[in-house]
């Protein structure tokens, strides 16, 4: 790349273009994002035409904005032509809409009715992330005369590795690989080999549900088909794998107690960073407002007792790790659908089962350590039963939550690490002082 910015600087554009030719396209748009942009608009026109709109789906949004706005309309209207139409509408989705309106002038009417079709589907799902570039068979043909519609079609389509046949008004009736035709006999009908059970999602499929497909049937690519199953559009894995990641990064920005933004990090500002964290900081600090309460509700206890105050931060630490760590699996179960909304009772009482363990195993720890530090003997057996009954509280909140969340249509991952936090505080807290009541006659 040093090479090609000199020979671009030396003006050597057939020196640049040659060593362009001999990059991978994603390579290329890498090596884009890294330059000033006047640089990279020069550098991006050098690229040859059929590389040009390969290299524009691999640059982040600001890129691809900036070099719209920099160069000609005929331009435009070239690559938005020869990208993948998922990848024109995922790109027309996402720009301001001065950009838009200029794009879309200078598209072609058919594809411009098109990519505003699919602009209508819901946000989230198969819809709006397929792509109508597929090849489609009918289960008439021959081998041959599949053949011979790969060859015709299949250069414009994103995928040919998995044909489609479809009947009457473009229902789906069935797929077949192109393996499956390489080595079938030439004269062999497409309906003798086909797969007539075909799995396929709808347009209005969650695009979580999608991915989950993939993940489980190890597909290359999946059909859309509208309510009365006719064959609307395909979903490729590479567009499976960005949505993976999207949902990945939303469910790692859920759990951590903030809003998900759709923008890398570096280019985040730091209004928008602030705006996207501090109602969930808000929250979360008013919620707890709860703990103190309960502290200034049991004063009197800890006027009596003042050692009590001492074994505080280590109840609500502990509860707050335990009830994290079962968080953490049940939502990682529910997102690999290792773990069904019907398996509550028995994820529960799997739960209690581990609590019980890990609590008896802190609280002799904790009664031993207190002991040998000179502690009191209620005191020790106070602290231990209070840290016992906090893991299987802490654990079964840790279950119950998310899977209460997920059956009442919200992400599970809100009730992750914060969220439980600050609940099991409250609730170990009580626990603790009731017990401190019981045991110590205060």
């Amino acid at each position: 790349m040093e090479q090609t910015n000199e020979a671009l600087k030396s003006r050597n554009i057939r020196t640049v273009r040659a060593m362009l030719n001999e990059m991978n396209v994603a390579d290329i748009a890498e090596e884009l994002e890294k330059m000033e942009e006047k640089q990279a608009v020069r550098l991006f026109r050098i690229l040859p035409k059929e590389a040009a709109a390969e290299v524009f789906a691999y640059l982040s949004r600001d890129m691809q904005k900036h070099i719209v706005e920099a160069i000609t309309d005929p331009e435009i209207g070239g690559i938005i032509d020869d990208l993948f139409l998922d990848d024109a509408v995922d790109f027309i989705d996402e720009m301001p809409a001065s950009v838009v309106q200029r794009i879309l002038k200078n598209v072609p009417e058919n594809k411009r009715n098109i990519i505003n079709h699919f602009l209508q589907y819901p946000d989230n799902s198969a819809g709006s992330v397929m792509t109508i570039e597929y090849v489609s068979l009918k289960a008439d043909m021959t081998v041959a005369e599949a053949f011979a519609h790969i060859r015709e079609v299949g250069i414009d389509k994103e995928t040919i590795y998995t044909c489609y046949v479809t009947g009457y008004d473009r229902v789906l009736i069935g797929a077949v690989s192109v393996r499956t035709l390489l080595l079938a006999d030439t004269s062999v009908l497409v309906s003798d080999i086909m797969e007539p059970n075909v799995i396929s999602v709808a347009t209005v499929e969650d695009r979580e549900t999608l991915v989950s497909y993939f993940n489980k049937y190890d597909f290359m690519a999946i059909p859309v088909v509208d309510h009365e199953n006719r064959l609307v559009g395909i979903v490729t894995i590479d567009d499976a794998l960005d949505v993976q990641k999207e949902e990945a990064s939303e469910d790692f920005a859920i759990m951590a107690a903030m809003s998900p933004s759709e923008e890398p990090y570096m280019k985040t500002s730091v209004l928008k960073l602030t705006k996207n964290r501090i109602l969930w900081l808000l929250l979360l600090m008013l919620s707890a407002t709860m703990t103190g309460a309960i502290i200034t509700s049991f004063e009197k206890s800890l006027a009596a007792v003042p050692a009590l105050i001492a074994f505080i931060p280590l109840l609500m630490g502990t509860g707050g790790n335990a009830g994290s760590q079962t968080a953490t699996l049940i939502i990682r179960g529910m997102a690999l659908e290792e773990v069904a909304l019907s398996d509550v009772w028995r994820a529960w009482w799997k739960e209690v089962r581990v609590a019980a363990l890990c609590g008896a195993a802190l609280a002799i720890v904790n009664y031993l350590r207190i002991k040998l530090l000179g502690g009191d003997f209620l005191l020790a057996i106070t602290v231990s039963m209070a840290l016992y009954a906090t893991v299987i509280l802490s654990k079964s909140i840790g279950c119950l939550l998310p899977i209460g969340a997920k059956k009442i249509k919200l992400d599970p991952a809100i009730m992750a690490s914060p969220l439980i936090t600050t609940i099991v505080d409250a609730s170990s807290l009580t626990m603790y002082f009731v017990i401190a009541r019981a045991v110590l006659k205060i």
